[in-house]
């Protein structure tokens, strides 16, 4: 692949990707860990997910199809780029939303933090390998993003059930 095509596929794929992933994964952890610790029902913890994660990717979606029609900046097809973005968004926000179709709210909780992790390392690495961002400063931007969206829906959730 040249560096041409590279760059093209980074700027088309990657990024719309890589917007899609962290928006799905960071926006809907909030809701998701404040139904879960509001009700102590995983069931409705997943159905809260499958909605956010829904009207993320289809609200994200839209916003990068509507946003350049790639002709100026060279970003490509609007479609595709929606179509990616949107997509991204949606599982995203989906990998840490299907743990809470078990119904032990215990072991969908740990097995959903740790998805959380693995999304949140994935995320940081594609910065790290596409984007060319430092390793470790990308770590830590990610995982402190990440971390204080988690907090605040635990702490909401807590403070709705208290």
């Amino acid at each position: 692949m040249t560096h041409n095509d590279e760059h093209k596929t980074v700027l088309q794929i990657v990024q719309p990707g890589l917007l899609g992933l962290m928006d799905g994964s960071v926006s809907t952890l909030a809701p998701i860990f404040a139904t879960a610790t509001l009700t102590g029902r995983p069931h409705d913890a997943f159905f809260v997910g499958f909605a956010a994660s829904l009207g993320a990717g289809i609200s994200m979606g839209l916003a990068e199809a509507l946003s350049d029609d790639g002709v100026i900046s060279g970003r490509g097809s609007p479609l595709i780029r929606g179509g990616v973005t949107g997509g991204a968004t949606f599982l995203g926000g989906m990998f840490h939303t299907l743990p809470f179709l078990i119904p032990n709210l215990h072991t969908a909780l740990l097995l959903a933090y740790a998805v959380v992790v693995v999304e949140l390392l994935t995320i940081a690495y594609i910065r790290f390998h596409f984007m060319k961002s430092p390793l470790g400063q990308t770590i830590v931007q990610v995982i402190v993003g990440g971390g204080v969206v988690f907090a605040i829906g635990v702490w909401l959730g807590r403070l709705g059930a208290g």
